[in-house]
């Protein structure tokens, strides 16, 4: 997420009472999690078991819960509760603010695009030409879609992200500041909800064709021509290349990528990153021709097992 202009070092310390290192007017123009932060952003980081990440990232600033050795050309900001100062900073620069009309009239709508009745469009959308907008379509604030999209009934762009922080009095919320983004020529079916990111954009790629019912997390980027079946569930932050096939009640775990033209047979669980260009199926998915020969190993097993 980048600033409307950049702040200084100090403008953002004193946003969050924090303590800083470095020079004063150093200059900071986004905030950003680690796997999307760039040069100017902040990032955040409560455990040491991720310091050395954070500090070797590429953001430029960042917001720790410890007092360390500040990275040469970069500043620090020491809070005692770094994820409650990033919130605060995202609620200041990009804060909620209720609608007042169904459409609102800060959205452009491009020329040819149909809305069908009882769709809600928010403030900043940005809607391309010859789209269609099914019925009870949701469409929260600073969603881009491209020109030919076509999203049918109750599907919902730009939820917040599911990410929470274990507390002992009980989960605290990060907000999300981010957006949904669709390319040109996406399909969605009936139903599908597409969460916004964290502090970058949720991203569906050109051609790709979604079916309905498909759930997809924070940050997630998807690429040109992939096939998405009923019922799949993506989590956050996973990188799914161009041309994947992935056919009815996949699920994956957040944070893998998939690589192109790989397809996921139907019902399969995905635990970690898979090649491009191969065919998997399972629990955990596997190969094809692997799987195949451990369920042929375990029928055989089982058969001479039965007849002892």
């Amino acid at each position: 997420m980048k600033f409307n202009q950049p702040q200084t070092l100090q403008q953002i310390a004193s946003l969050i009472e924090a303590e800083f290192v470095g020079a004063s007017n150093f200059s900071i123009t986004g905030i950003n999690e680690i796997h999307v932060v760039e040069n100017g952003d902040i990032v955040f980081v409560d455990h040491p078991k991720y310091y050395d990440k954070a500090l070797a990232s590429n953001a430029t600033t960042i917001l720790i819960n410890k007092e360390v050795a500040c990275p040469e050309g970069k500043s620090l900001l020491i809070s005692d509760d770094p994820f409650r100062d990033f919130n605060k900073i995202t609620k200041h620069f990009n804060p909620f603010i209720a609608s007042k009309s169904t459409i609102s009239e800060t959205a452009i709508i491009g020329e040819g695009t149909i809305i069908q009745p009882n769709v809600f469009i928010g403030d900043n959308v940005s809607i391309g030409k010859n789209c269609v907008i099914h019925p009870n379509v949701t469409i929260y604030s600073g969603s881009i879609i491209g020109n030919n999209v076509t999203i049918h009934a109750n599907t919902v762009l730009g939820a917040d992200a599911f990410y929470y922080k274990n507390r002992p009095e009980g989960y605290d919320k990060l907000l999300s500041g981010g957006r949904v983004v669709l390319k040109n020529n996406v399909d969605l079916g009936a139903s599908c909800t597409i969460d916004r990111g964290v502090t970058g954009n949720t991203t569906i790629g050109e051609g790709t064709k979604i079916d309905n019912q498909v759930h997809i997390g924070h940050d997630t980027v998807i690429g040109k021509k992939c096939l998405i079946a009923s019922q799949t569930g993506i989590a956050g932050c996973v990188v799914i290349e161009d041309e994947v096939t992935m056919w009815g009640q996949v699920g994956m775990a957040s944070g893998i990528t998939i690589g192109k033209g790989a397809v996921i047979q139907a019902q399969s669980g995905i635990s970690k990153s898979l090649e491009g260009g191969k065919s998997y199926f399972g629990y955990p998915a596997e190969e094809v021709r692997t799987k195949l020969r451990e369920l042929a190993t375990i029928k055989r097993i089982v058969k001479d097992f039965n007849k002892k």
